[in-house]
């Protein structure tokens, strides 16, 4: 009874899936003129925080960065091209129209130093960190007991 009821349910969720497939999926004159996110890398050091985006097609003049509220936002936007007649295309896979990535900052960066280069369709902005927030590092002297001798007879 039990397998029964699993493999009825199995149909439904296939049922399920086909009908939001059929409802999101294009006709073949729809275009993919749909909101889209550049893809971001973030990686960070001792130093700083690095943020790359893929924004290919994009002018860097039509870029818009900037920090509110410790939350660094890039915006911009990739217009379609007109050159060619939207009807003369046979596919369009390639996202266009606004778009916009924000991202929460910690305490630890500083906005100000952010600097940005954009290059071949990647944009790369180098935020640093504090200078209280980078590591430390503390040089033990080997050897040295008296000084802590001296210091417990104190």
């Amino acid at each position: 009874m039990r397998t029964q009821i699993f493999r009825g349910g199995s149909a439904l969720q296939d049922q399920i899936n086909r009908l939001f497939n059929d409802a999101f999926e294009r006709t073949d004159g729809e275009s993919n003129l749909t909101a889209w996110a550049p893809a971001v890398d973030i990686s960070e050091n001792e130093h700083e925080l690095v943020v790359k985006a893929d924004l290919p097609g994009i002018e860097a003049k039509g870029l818009d960065i900037r920090v509110e509220n410790n939350v660094l936002t890039i915006r911009g936007e990739r217009k379609f091209e007109k050159k060619v007649d939207q009807d003369n295309y046979l596919r369009v896979e390639r996202a266009y129209g606004s778009f916009a990535r924000s991202f929460a900052l910690a305490n630890t960066v500083n906005p100000e130093g952010i600097k940005a280069d954009y290059h071949d369709g990647v944009l790369s902005l180098v935020v640093p960190k504090r200078e209280e927030a980078k590591p430390k590092q503390i040089k033990v002297n080997v050897g040295t007991a008296p000084a802590v001798a001296a210091a417990a007879a104190s």
